[in-house]
Protein backbone atom coordinates (compact mmCIF):
# COMPACT_ATOMS: atom_id res chain seq x y z
CA UNK A 1 0.00 0.00 0.00
CA UNK A 2 1.40 3.43 -0.56
CA UNK A 3 1.60 6.39 1.54
CA UNK A 4 -1.50 7.88 -0.46
CA UNK A 5 -3.66 4.80 0.33
CA UNK A 6 -2.23 4.37 3.98
CA UNK A 7 -3.13 7.73 5.06
CA UNK A 8 -6.61 7.36 4.23
CA UNK A 9 -7.01 4.39 6.01
CA UNK A 10 -5.10 5.91 8.88
CA UNK A 11 -7.62 9.20 9.23
CA UNK A 12 -10.16 6.76 8.57
CA UNK A 13 -9.27 4.29 11.64
CA UNK A 14 -8.79 7.31 14.15
CA UNK A 15 -11.03 9.72 13.06
CA UNK A 16 -8.47 12.25 12.08
CA UNK A 17 -5.19 12.87 14.23
CA UNK A 18 -6.25 15.47 16.63
CA UNK A 19 -8.32 15.25 19.86
CA UNK A 20 -8.63 17.12 22.88
CA UNK A 21 -7.55 15.42 26.53
CA UNK A 22 -7.80 16.41 29.99
CA UNK A 23 -4.76 18.01 31.89
CA UNK A 24 -5.95 17.50 35.29
CA UNK A 25 -7.84 14.38 37.69
CA UNK A 26 -11.95 14.26 36.99
CA UNK A 27 -12.71 11.10 38.89
CA UNK A 28 -14.48 12.59 41.95
CA UNK A 29 -16.96 15.32 43.23
CA UNK A 30 -13.89 16.96 44.97
CA UNK A 31 -12.23 16.73 41.82
CA UNK A 32 -15.43 18.49 39.98
CA UNK A 33 -15.30 21.05 42.55
CA UNK A 34 -12.11 22.24 42.07
CA UNK A 35 -11.88 22.01 38.25
CA UNK A 36 -15.61 23.31 37.54
CA UNK A 37 -17.76 24.80 40.19
CA UNK A 38 -17.73 26.37 42.84
CA UNK A 39 -14.02 26.32 42.54
CA UNK A 40 -13.50 27.57 39.37
CA UNK A 41 -14.98 30.66 39.78
CA UNK A 42 -11.70 32.05 41.84
CA UNK A 43 -9.61 32.08 38.66
CA UNK A 44 -11.90 33.56 36.47
CA UNK A 45 -12.10 36.19 39.13
CA UNK A 46 -8.15 36.39 39.11
CA UNK A 47 -7.74 36.81 35.28
CA UNK A 48 -11.06 39.80 35.53
CA UNK A 49 -8.43 41.71 38.10
CA UNK A 50 -5.55 40.89 35.93
CA UNK A 51 -5.73 39.42 31.90
CA UNK A 52 -1.94 38.67 32.34
CA UNK A 53 -2.59 35.79 34.34
CA UNK A 54 -4.40 34.04 31.71
CA UNK A 55 -1.24 33.48 30.79
CA UNK A 56 -0.56 30.88 33.90
CA UNK A 57 -3.85 29.94 34.99
CA UNK A 58 -5.37 28.78 31.26
CA UNK A 59 -4.54 27.25 28.18
CA UNK A 60 -3.58 30.10 26.85
CA UNK A 61 -0.15 30.34 27.73
CA UNK A 62 0.94 26.95 26.04
CA UNK A 63 -1.84 26.84 22.94
CA UNK A 64 -1.94 28.29 19.10
CA UNK A 65 -4.51 28.56 16.78
CA UNK A 66 -3.08 27.23 13.28
CA UNK A 67 -5.68 28.98 11.22
CA UNK A 68 -6.35 28.13 7.51
CA UNK A 69 -8.93 29.68 4.87
CA UNK A 70 -8.03 26.58 2.38
CA UNK A 71 -6.78 29.08 -0.21
CA UNK A 72 -3.13 27.97 -0.79
CA UNK A 73 -2.78 24.13 0.49
CA UNK A 74 0.52 22.05 0.17
CA UNK A 75 0.23 21.30 -3.44
CA UNK A 76 -2.83 21.04 -4.05
CA UNK A 77 -4.23 25.04 -4.57
CA UNK A 78 -7.60 26.46 -3.17
CA UNK A 79 -9.00 23.32 -1.82
CA UNK A 80 -10.95 25.06 0.60
CA UNK A 81 -11.14 24.88 4.74
CA UNK A 82 -13.01 21.67 4.91
CA UNK A 83 -10.33 19.91 2.50
CA UNK A 84 -7.63 21.40 4.28
CA UNK A 85 -8.77 20.51 7.57
CA UNK A 86 -5.89 17.21 7.61
CA UNK A 87 -3.37 19.80 6.94
CA UNK A 88 -3.95 21.62 10.10
CA UNK A 89 -4.64 18.92 12.36
CA UNK A 90 -0.96 17.63 10.89
CA UNK A 91 0.35 20.91 12.04
CA UNK A 92 -1.42 20.23 15.22
CA UNK A 93 -0.26 17.11 16.22
CA UNK A 94 3.32 18.16 14.81
CA UNK A 95 3.33 21.51 17.75
CA UNK A 96 2.58 18.43 20.61
CA UNK A 97 5.33 16.15 19.38
CA UNK A 98 7.81 18.84 18.98
CA UNK A 99 7.63 21.08 21.16
CA UNK A 100 4.75 20.15 23.59
CA UNK A 101 2.62 22.81 22.51
CA UNK A 102 -1.31 22.29 22.21
CA UNK A 103 -2.35 23.69 19.10
CA UNK A 104 -5.88 23.94 17.70
CA UNK A 105 -6.78 23.68 13.52
CA UNK A 106 -9.25 26.33 13.19
CA UNK A 107 -10.60 26.37 9.71
CA UNK A 108 -12.53 29.72 8.26
CA UNK A 109 -15.56 29.61 5.89
CA UNK A 110 -14.05 32.70 4.16
CA UNK A 111 -11.47 33.77 2.17
CA UNK A 112 -12.08 37.46 2.13
CA UNK A 113 -9.51 39.61 3.84
CA UNK A 114 -11.26 41.59 6.24
CA UNK A 115 -13.57 38.55 7.16
CA UNK A 116 -10.59 36.75 8.20
CA UNK A 117 -8.92 39.36 10.17
CA UNK A 118 -11.82 39.81 12.13
CA UNK A 119 -12.33 36.31 12.80
CA UNK A 120 -8.99 35.87 14.21
CA UNK A 121 -9.04 38.93 16.25
CA UNK A 122 -12.54 37.67 17.59
CA UNK A 123 -11.33 34.51 18.77
CA UNK A 124 -7.88 35.46 19.50
CA UNK A 125 -8.76 35.80 23.42
CA UNK A 126 -8.43 32.12 23.97
CA UNK A 127 -4.78 31.60 22.19
CA UNK A 128 -0.72 32.84 22.87
CA UNK A 129 -0.11 33.12 19.57
CA UNK A 130 -1.74 32.80 15.75
CA UNK A 131 -0.21 30.36 13.40
CA UNK A 132 -1.41 31.45 9.90
CA UNK A 133 -1.65 28.54 7.39
CA UNK A 134 -1.99 27.76 3.61
CA UNK A 135 -3.58 31.50 2.23
CA UNK A 136 -2.63 32.67 -0.88
CA UNK A 137 -0.67 35.50 -1.43
CA UNK A 138 -0.78 38.26 -1.93
CA UNK A 139 -3.57 38.38 0.60
CA UNK A 140 -1.45 36.28 2.86
CA UNK A 141 0.81 39.71 3.43
CA UNK A 142 -1.92 42.29 4.25
CA UNK A 143 -3.63 39.13 6.96
CA UNK A 144 -0.52 39.03 8.64
CA UNK A 145 0.65 42.55 8.40
CA UNK A 146 -2.83 43.51 10.31
CA UNK A 147 -2.52 41.12 12.72
CA UNK A 148 0.94 41.63 14.01
CA UNK A 149 -0.23 45.47 14.33
CA UNK A 150 -3.57 44.92 15.93
CA UNK A 151 -3.09 41.86 18.00
CA UNK A 152 -0.88 41.99 21.32
CA UNK A 153 0.56 38.35 20.49
CA UNK A 154 2.88 36.49 18.24
CA UNK A 155 1.41 35.59 15.19
CA UNK A 156 3.48 33.87 11.92
CA UNK A 157 2.43 33.13 8.26
CA UNK A 158 4.45 29.87 8.50
CA UNK A 159 4.35 29.11 4.38
CA UNK A 160 6.71 32.39 4.84
CA UNK A 161 8.83 32.58 7.39
CA UNK A 162 8.99 28.99 8.78
CA UNK A 163 9.94 28.02 5.35
CA UNK A 164 12.55 31.02 5.49
CA UNK A 165 14.13 30.31 8.21
CA UNK A 166 14.94 26.56 7.80
CA UNK A 167 16.23 27.48 4.44
CA UNK A 168 18.48 30.15 5.30
CA UNK A 169 20.21 27.31 7.85
CA UNK A 170 20.14 24.64 5.20
CA UNK A 171 21.71 27.91 2.73
CA UNK A 172 24.69 28.29 5.83
CA UNK A 173 25.67 25.03 5.83
CA UNK A 174 25.53 24.49 2.37
CA UNK A 175 27.84 27.69 1.85
CA UNK A 176 30.32 25.72 4.37
CA UNK A 177 30.49 22.51 2.41
CA UNK A 178 31.39 24.44 -0.84
CA UNK A 179 33.55 27.07 0.76
CA UNK A 180 31.62 30.24 -0.18
CA UNK A 181 30.17 33.50 1.77
CA UNK A 182 26.79 34.57 1.67
CA UNK A 183 27.80 38.02 1.17
CA UNK A 184 29.49 36.82 -2.22
CA UNK A 185 27.19 34.48 -3.63
CA UNK A 186 24.55 35.00 -6.29
CA UNK A 187 21.21 33.96 -5.57
CA UNK A 188 18.53 33.01 -7.97
CA UNK A 189 14.97 32.59 -6.70
CA UNK A 190 12.12 30.96 -8.75
CA UNK A 191 9.03 31.82 -6.88
CA UNK A 192 7.67 35.18 -5.88
CA UNK A 193 4.26 34.41 -3.34
CA UNK A 194 4.49 33.90 -0.11
CA UNK A 195 7.72 31.63 0.61
CA UNK A 196 9.60 32.99 -1.99
CA UNK A 197 9.39 36.73 -1.08
CA UNK A 198 9.23 36.08 2.77
CA UNK A 199 13.20 33.65 1.78
CA UNK A 200 14.54 37.02 0.08
CA UNK A 201 13.89 39.09 3.00
CA UNK A 202 15.48 36.75 5.46
CA UNK A 203 18.36 36.56 3.11
CA UNK A 204 19.06 39.95 2.27
CA UNK A 205 18.84 40.57 6.29
CA UNK A 206 21.61 37.73 6.96
CA UNK A 207 23.56 39.53 4.28
CA UNK A 208 23.20 38.48 0.97
CA UNK A 209 23.73 41.22 -1.52
CA UNK A 210 23.27 39.15 -5.18
CA UNK A 211 19.33 37.97 -5.34
CA UNK A 212 17.41 38.08 -8.19
CA UNK A 213 13.72 36.71 -7.79
CA UNK A 214 11.38 35.59 -10.60
CA UNK A 215 7.76 34.99 -10.97
CA UNK A 216 5.86 33.84 -13.88
CA UNK A 217 6.85 36.92 -16.14
CA UNK A 218 10.78 36.63 -15.66
CA UNK A 219 13.17 38.71 -13.12
CA UNK A 220 11.15 41.16 -10.80
CA UNK A 221 12.26 44.76 -11.15
CA UNK A 222 10.83 48.05 -10.26
CA UNK A 223 7.78 49.39 -12.81
CA UNK A 224 7.76 45.40 -14.55
CA UNK A 225 4.54 44.71 -15.39
CA UNK A 226 2.36 42.73 -13.58
CA UNK A 227 3.93 43.57 -9.98
CA UNK A 228 2.08 44.04 -7.00
CA UNK A 229 2.92 46.44 -4.20
CA UNK A 230 4.69 43.61 -2.25
CA UNK A 231 6.51 42.41 -5.45
CA UNK A 232 7.61 46.74 -6.02
CA UNK A 233 8.56 46.90 -2.44
CA UNK A 234 11.01 43.71 -2.63
CA UNK A 235 12.24 44.43 -5.99
CA UNK A 236 13.68 47.39 -4.87
CA UNK A 237 15.14 46.22 -1.84
CA UNK A 238 17.31 43.16 -3.57
CA UNK A 239 19.29 43.04 -6.49
CA UNK A 240 21.78 41.22 -8.84
CA UNK A 241 23.68 43.19 -11.91
CA UNK A 242 24.16 39.92 -13.78
CA UNK A 243 20.58 40.12 -14.26
CA UNK A 244 17.88 42.52 -15.96
CA UNK A 245 13.75 42.48 -15.39
CA UNK A 246 11.96 39.81 -16.98
CA UNK A 247 14.82 37.98 -17.61
CA UNK A 248 13.81 34.43 -17.83
CA UNK A 249 15.23 31.36 -15.99
CA UNK A 250 17.79 30.34 -17.64
CA UNK A 251 19.61 33.00 -18.56
CA UNK A 252 19.31 34.31 -14.90
CA UNK A 253 20.91 31.05 -13.65
CA UNK A 254 23.33 31.06 -16.10
CA UNK A 255 27.11 31.57 -13.55
CA UNK A 256 24.37 31.47 -10.28
CA UNK A 257 26.22 30.20 -7.26
CA UNK A 258 22.78 29.37 -5.43
CA UNK A 259 19.10 28.44 -7.28
CA UNK A 260 16.24 28.20 -4.42
CA UNK A 261 13.02 27.01 -6.21
CA UNK A 262 9.74 27.25 -5.01
CA UNK A 263 7.29 27.67 -7.69
CA UNK A 264 6.26 24.53 -9.87
CA UNK A 265 7.57 21.01 -11.18
CA UNK A 266 10.23 19.83 -13.21
CA UNK A 267 11.34 23.81 -14.03
CA UNK A 268 14.93 23.17 -14.03
CA UNK A 269 16.59 21.32 -16.41
CA UNK A 270 20.08 19.47 -16.09
CA UNK A 271 21.24 21.85 -18.92
CA UNK A 272 20.70 24.93 -16.46
CA UNK A 273 21.97 23.20 -13.66
CA UNK A 274 25.31 22.80 -15.76
CA UNK A 275 25.27 26.22 -16.53
CA UNK A 276 26.12 27.67 -13.25
CA UNK A 277 29.14 28.23 -11.49
CA UNK A 278 31.38 25.69 -9.43
CA UNK A 279 29.96 24.56 -6.32
CA UNK A 280 26.73 25.11 -7.14
CA UNK A 281 23.87 24.84 -4.51
CA UNK A 282 20.12 23.85 -5.21
CA UNK A 283 17.45 23.85 -3.25
CA UNK A 284 14.26 22.86 -5.61
CA UNK A 285 11.34 23.19 -2.81
CA UNK A 286 8.27 22.75 -5.17
CA UNK A 287 6.22 19.62 -3.65
CA UNK A 288 5.63 17.10 -4.39
CA UNK A 289 7.38 17.25 -7.39
CA UNK A 290 10.59 19.42 -6.96
CA UNK A 291 11.99 21.49 -9.81
CA UNK A 292 14.26 18.77 -10.47
CA UNK A 293 14.77 15.75 -8.72
CA UNK A 294 17.73 15.27 -6.49
CA UNK A 295 19.54 12.64 -8.07
CA UNK A 296 19.14 14.60 -11.47
CA UNK A 297 20.29 18.12 -10.21
CA UNK A 298 23.48 16.32 -8.58
CA UNK A 299 24.23 14.15 -11.72
CA UNK A 300 24.55 17.35 -13.55
CA UNK A 301 27.00 19.09 -11.40
CA UNK A 302 24.97 20.47 -8.14
CA UNK A 303 27.33 19.66 -4.67
CA UNK A 304 24.50 20.65 -2.36
CA UNK A 305 20.93 19.81 -3.27
CA UNK A 306 17.99 20.25 -0.69
CA UNK A 307 14.13 19.46 -1.11
CA UNK A 308 10.95 19.33 0.35
CA UNK A 309 10.73 15.61 0.31
CA UNK A 310 11.36 12.76 2.91
CA UNK A 311 12.78 10.66 0.97
CA UNK A 312 15.84 12.34 -0.10
CA UNK A 313 18.75 13.85 1.57
CA UNK A 314 18.58 17.60 3.00
CA UNK A 315 14.76 17.87 3.66
CA UNK A 316 13.65 21.41 3.65
CA UNK A 317 10.77 21.00 6.30
CA UNK A 318 8.98 23.99 8.31
CA UNK A 319 8.83 22.19 11.60
CA UNK A 320 12.43 22.20 12.08
CA UNK A 321 10.89 26.13 12.62
CA UNK A 322 8.00 26.83 13.93
CA UNK A 323 7.38 24.75 16.90
CA UNK A 324 10.39 26.21 18.16
CA UNK A 325 10.05 30.26 17.44
CA UNK A 326 6.29 29.42 19.02
CA UNK A 327 8.07 27.80 22.17
CA UNK A 328 10.29 30.45 22.74
CA UNK A 329 7.66 33.30 21.81
CA UNK A 330 5.38 31.55 24.35
CA UNK A 331 7.93 31.06 27.36
CA UNK A 332 9.99 34.65 26.15
CA UNK A 333 6.83 36.39 26.33
CA UNK A 334 7.63 37.52 22.61
CA UNK A 335 4.97 39.36 21.27
CA UNK A 336 6.44 39.93 17.73
CA UNK A 337 8.73 37.81 15.58
CA UNK A 338 11.42 40.25 14.19
CA UNK A 339 13.78 39.57 11.42
CA UNK A 340 16.98 39.66 13.02
CA UNK A 341 15.14 36.52 15.71
CA UNK A 342 14.62 34.69 12.31
CA UNK A 343 18.25 35.41 11.71
CA UNK A 344 19.24 33.95 14.90
CA UNK A 345 16.40 31.18 14.38
CA UNK A 346 18.15 30.17 11.62
CA UNK A 347 21.79 30.25 12.69
CA UNK A 348 20.30 28.13 15.59
CA UNK A 349 19.40 25.03 13.24
CA UNK A 350 22.60 25.71 11.84
CA UNK A 351 24.85 24.82 14.85
CA UNK A 352 23.05 21.88 15.41
CA UNK A 353 25.19 20.06 12.52
CA UNK A 354 28.49 21.43 13.32
CA UNK A 355 30.19 19.53 10.57
CA UNK A 356 28.12 20.09 7.38
CA UNK A 357 28.09 17.45 4.50
CA UNK A 358 26.62 17.59 1.11
CA UNK A 359 24.33 15.21 2.27
CA UNK A 360 23.80 16.80 5.46
CA UNK A 361 22.91 20.38 5.86
CA UNK A 362 20.20 20.22 8.21
CA UNK A 363 18.94 18.38 11.48
CA UNK A 364 16.64 15.39 11.62
CA UNK A 365 12.89 16.52 12.65
CA UNK A 366 13.79 13.45 14.87
CA UNK A 367 17.00 15.06 16.45
CA UNK A 368 16.23 15.89 20.02
CA UNK A 369 16.42 19.22 20.95
CA UNK A 370 15.78 21.08 18.07
CA UNK A 371 12.71 23.70 19.53
CA UNK A 372 14.56 24.39 22.32
CA UNK A 373 17.35 25.04 20.32
CA UNK A 374 15.39 27.35 18.40
CA UNK A 375 13.00 28.92 21.34
CA UNK A 376 16.36 29.69 22.96
CA UNK A 377 16.90 32.42 20.79
CA UNK A 378 13.78 33.88 20.26
CA UNK A 379 13.97 36.64 23.29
Amino acid sequence: MNYAERSVELHKKYTGKFEIASKVPLETMDDLAVAYTPGVAEPCKVIAADPSAAMVLTMKGNTVAVVTDGSAVLGLGNIGPLAALPVMEGKAILYKKFAGIDAMPICLSTQNTEEIITAIKAIAPTFGGIHLEDISAPRCFEIEERLERELDMPVMHDDQHGTAVVVLAGLMNALKVVQKELKDVRIVMSGAGAAGTAIAWLLREAGATKISLLDSKGVMGTGRDGMNPWKEKLAQAISDSATTSGMNLADAVRGADVFIGVSQPNLLSQEIVKSMATGAIVFAMANPVPEIMPEEARSAGAVVVASGRSDFPNQVNNVLAYPGMFLGALKHGVKHFSLPMKVNAARALAALVPNPTADKILPSVFESGVAEAVAAVIV
